[in-house]
């Protein structure tokens, strides 16, 4: 049993390793090259998306918890309810940011004479 809830416990900071790599060019958009722009939206995208299924997941076992034979403990319930507003505040952060990019790169592409 805890075997089975330290191998999830790991594959959980894994994959929030593999977010943080994914959205990294966006926290620090001031020195990126414009010139790979492109890539950076697309690994950004989907770092993003990743952050999505794990805010969805964590709604869901805000809602549903897993055990329904007894009730989940208080702090339990206010560590998940910060951490989903916390995970909504980064999501609404980084797609922020996304935005920026995107119009950084436009602007970019647009001719000289206009």
């Amino acid at each position: 049993m805890e075997s089975k809830k330290l191998g999830g416990i790991l594959f959980i900071a894994f994959i929030w390793i593999c977010i943080a790599w994914l959205l990294y060019p966006l926290i620090t958009l001031e020195s990126i090259n414009m010139l790979n722009a492109k890539q950076y939206l697309y690994r950004s995208a989907i770092g993003i998306v990743l952050m999505i299924i794990l805010f969805g997941k964590i709604v869901f076992d805000l809602l549903y918890p897993q055990t329904t034979n007894r009730r989940m403990s208080i702090v339990n319930t206010i560590f998940l309810t910060v951490y989903s507003f916390l995970m909504a505040g980064g999501i609404i952060f980084m797609v922020s940011r996304l935005i920026v990019l995107y119009l950084r790169k436009q602007g970019q592409d647009m001719p000289s004479y206009l």
